[in-house]
């Protein structure tokens, strides 16, 4: 991914216009009907508080948030010893939980591209930045935390 890239939350949003905007006009089968579909409600809060707790430990450890900036620190604790990227495992969280409450087929072609889209804009770049600025201490945090869950 060039630096000029958008932000991943703008891939988010560009994520949720496109779930919108499927559910509208190519929804497939209606899956889910209320109250059922509430069962949205879970992820879609698990991705948001995922995302608020990543950026408090980041903000704490003055790390960046910014994909490619160079990170003064390498956090590995709080949501950090379950995901090496817990931020990217929100999103996918919360359009998980955004496709359940629509209910439909449509919006779940987004909940299955974005994990590859944020692999292949982000991932593969921030992990290999991380591997050189934090050597053994990365490799190290990288056996022992999955990727994603």
């Amino acid at each position: 991914m060039s630096r000029s890239a958008p932000l991943p939350p703008a891939i988010l949003a560009a994520g949720l216009v496109l779930m919108a905007a499927l559910h509208v006009v190519v929804p497939g089968p209606q899956l889910l009907h209320l109250p059922a579909s509430l069962v949205g409600l879970p992820p879609l809060s698990a991705g948001i508080g995922l995302n608020v707790a990543a950026d408090a430990l980041l903000k704490r450890h003055r790390a960046t948030v910014k994909p490619f900036d160079e990170s003064a620190a390498l956090v590995t604790s709080g949501v950090y010893r379950l995901s090496r990227h817990p931020m990217y495992l929100g999103f996918v969280l919360l359009v998980l939980g955004v496709a359940l409450l629509l209910g439909s087929l449509g919006p779940f072609i987004v909940v299955v591209a974005l994990p590859f889209v944020l692999e292949a804009l982000y991932v593969r770049a921030e992990e290999a930045m991380l591997a050189v600025r934090f050597g053994e201490e990365w490799a190290a945090y990288r056996a022992r935390v999955q990727q994603w869950i």
